[in-house]
């Protein structure tokens, strides 16, 4: 045995699960196919602070670039919702060596530089074929992100509506004073179909802008040089400093399927499971099932559905009430955007508090009692369209 348990990725979810693991007691050996971890970072650059206490976590300053106050959500008239959050924009190879350093110093063995290429089993041992060799354990948890082949090789379909990825490419922008506002904006509208568009301010000069869209194919480049030039003009700049450019995929509806079978568990991106916050709680709740399934000396499936179980009684419902937000704003014209959005414009929001299942049970509260017929309008177009 090179380790009792295997984790592949050293994605948030995979640096959870391993760390959880360990501090049971199981020897962990965490693959990670970057020579460096964290670099090239993912485009996820911003969190806020009611999903990131889905971990537990504390944000530590290291790794904090800019702290926002809230957000601001945009219609495609331009109608404006305030919703004060505490938020960060977050250096993410900062984030990830951060989180590095603490699974080493509980004990995990961490090597960089190494693609898993194929799993398989072997009577009650997992054998793990690598760029760096062969290595065994008792159980192997797959954490490499959303663009993992691992799981479907091993016959597991993780994601229940995997169409509804949402591609995405993000730039690293200077311009002066740039990056000092203190809210996130959100641009919602058929500009960005199935989701949206975003200006992230990151301090000073420094600011990201994104364009993100679903169902349009997994390049959304053109989404992305619209919004530049519309995103200049309503700034008033005439020109950005492009710093760096980065692209991927967010499961952010895609709803987790199959991600536990005999010794094989499968958490953050590459089961599903989106966000920063949400990725890294999967990825505890896998470790210490895990460990827990080790010790035990019972790997099989059944032993390790509590995963699933515990998963589901603290997610399964925010999921899906995502789905169902994301899903209409898909299927609406930008007209219905904007009769929307006024609902809440000039609205103090600053009720909207706790996890987003919460936050989402409460605006729905606000529609019902301030536009009965906007609820009745969501269902209306998700049974006709």
């Amino acid at each position: 045995m090179d380790a009792d348990i295997i984790v592949v990725g050293a994605s948030p979810a995979g640096l959870m699960a391993a760390r959880n693991a360990c501090e049971k007691g199981s020897s962990v050996l965490l693959l990670e196919k970057k020579e460096k971890i964290g670099h090239p970072p993912h485009p996820a650059n911003s969190f806020f602070k009611g999903m990131f206490d889905k971990c537990g976590e504390k944000v530590d300053p290291s790794y904090v670039t800019h702290y926002l106050k809230g957000m601001k959500i945009i219609s495609p008239s331009g109608r404006i919702v305030e919703v004060e959050a505490p938020g960060y924009a977050i250096d993410k190879t900062a984030f990830d060596r951060f989180y590095a350093k603490k699974i080493i110093k509980a004990g995990v063995d961490l090597r960089e530089g190494i693609k898993v290429q194929e799993i398989h089993r072997e009577d009650e041992n997992f054998i793990v074929n690598t760029s760096g060799g062969i290595f065994t354990s008792k159980l192997v948890i797959i954490a490499d992100g959303i663009n993992s082949k691992l799981a479907s090789l091993l016959g597991l379909k993780t994601m229940r509506y995997p169409e509804d990825i949402a591609w995405g490419i993000e730039l690293d922008i200077k311009s002066p004073g740039l990056g000092k506002p203190k809210m996130f904006e959100y641009y919602i509208g058929n500009h960005a179909p199935g989701w949206k568009t975003t200006y992230a301010p990151r301090g000073g000069d420094n600011a990201a802008i994104g364009a993100y869209v679903r169902r349009c194919g997994t390049d959304a480049t053109p989404y992305l040089n619209a919004w530049v030039e519309n995103f200049k003009k309503l700034k008033g700049l005439k020109d950005l400093e492009v710093v760096r450019k980065l692209s991927g995929g967010d499961p952010i509806v895609t709803i987790p399927k199959e991600y536990i079978t005999d010794g094989i568990m499968v958490a953050g991106g590459a089961a599903g499971q989106s966000g920063i916050g949400y990725a890294m709680r999967a990825g505890q709740i896998c470790g210490d099932v895990a460990a827990d399934a080790v010790k035990k000396r019972n790997v099989s499936k059944s032993a390790l559905l509590e995963y699933r179980r515990i998963w589901e009684r603290e997610f399964k419902a925010e999921h899906y009430l995502g789905r169902i937000g994301l899903e209409t704003l898909r299927k609406m014209t930008d007209r219905e955007i904007d009769e929307m959005v006024k609902i809440f414009e000039k609205e103090d929001l600053s009720f909207i508090h706790g996890s987003s299942i919460e936050q989402a049970m409460q605006v729905f509260a606000f529609m019902l009692k301030k536009k009965p017929s906007a609820i009745l309008k969501c269902r209306a177009l998700l049974r006709n369209r």
